[in-house]
């Protein structure tokens, strides 16, 4: 499935911001509430600190969202040089995991990729 959008930035937590930044304004153009486009922007910058975790000197890190009228699915992914996926037991994973739906990580192709989807309303049907 390709992605209907993607960022593509060096592999450096300088860069985060700008992830996030698009990610907000990406969730915005799709009418997510202001709760959801935060729970979604913490969530990929959470994304992003798992993936650049053991990043490879001059790799890049990319997000690629797949959007629906009610559901953002980003892919967050890293050049990386470990042999590990994400530590589920980690800080990072556990705000991931609270902020966002279908959360999953693995190694391939040589880069982590972190999975994470937020629903349009989330807030709303959690409380």
């Amino acid at each position: 499935m390709h992605p209907d959008a993607e960022v593509r930035v060096p592999a450096d937590t300088a860069y985060v911001a700008v992830v996030r930044m698009a990610t907000a304004a990406i969730a915005a153009r799709l009418d997510f509430t202001l709760d959801d486009i935060e729970d979604l922007r913490m969530a990929v910058g959470e994304a992003c600190a798992l993936t650049l975790n053991g990043a490879a000197p001059g790799g890049s890190l990319e997000a690629a969202f797949h959007l629906s009228p009610d559901r953002i699915e980003v892919h967050v992914s890293a050049d990386t040089s470990r042999d590990t996926p994400p530590d589920p037991a980690s800080f990072a994973w556990q705000v991931l995991t609270s902020t966002a739906e279908d959360v999953s990580g693995d190694l391939a192709d040589g880069r982590v990729v972190v999975r994470l989807a937020v629903s349009r309303n989330a807030a709303a049907t959690t409380v």
